[in-house]
């Protein structure tokens, strides 16, 4: 039967001599591997203390790769230890609508542009009858 370790345990194990990750549930004790990870040790390292398994799928790991892993294995993670990750919701923030804007500026041009046909008919008329 494998051992179960705790999120805490396994968070432990975070140094360049003594590295475990977790990945798909499992434990693994990469220590060995740390200078032979293509990635570099930095990589390995900065998955410790977590779940590492999306940080592990979106690299896309080869199947040789993957089945190097079970050489690593030391045991089963329990999953009641490691924190749920909660989906991101933004701040509630008031809705711009740029509908409201344009229609906002089609009343002042509806009002202006007659305004200032209106002025400039006045204006020319002033002016004809002031040099005649």
């Amino acid at each position: 039967m494998a051992k179960v370790f705790s999120l805490a345990e396994v968070s432990e194990h975070n140094t360049n001599k003594d590295c475990w990750l977790i990945i798909g549930g499992k434990v693994y004790d990469v220590t060995k591997f740390l200078e032979d990870h293509p990635g570099g040790d930095d990589v390995l390292l900065s998955s410790t203390g977590k779940d590492a398994t999306d940080d592990f799928e979106d690299v896309g790991h080869s199947t040789s790769a993957k089945a190097m892993m079970d050489e690593f294995y030391v045991g089963e993670i329990n999953s009641s230890t490691i924190p749920k990750q909660t989906k991101y919701t933004p701040p509630k923030q008031p809705h711009y609508n740029q509908d409201k804007t344009s229609e906002f500026i089609v009343k002042i041009l509806q009002f202006l542009v007659p305004l200032i046909i209106l002025s400039v008919a006045v204006g020319v008329r002033f002016y004809t009858k002031s040099s005649a």
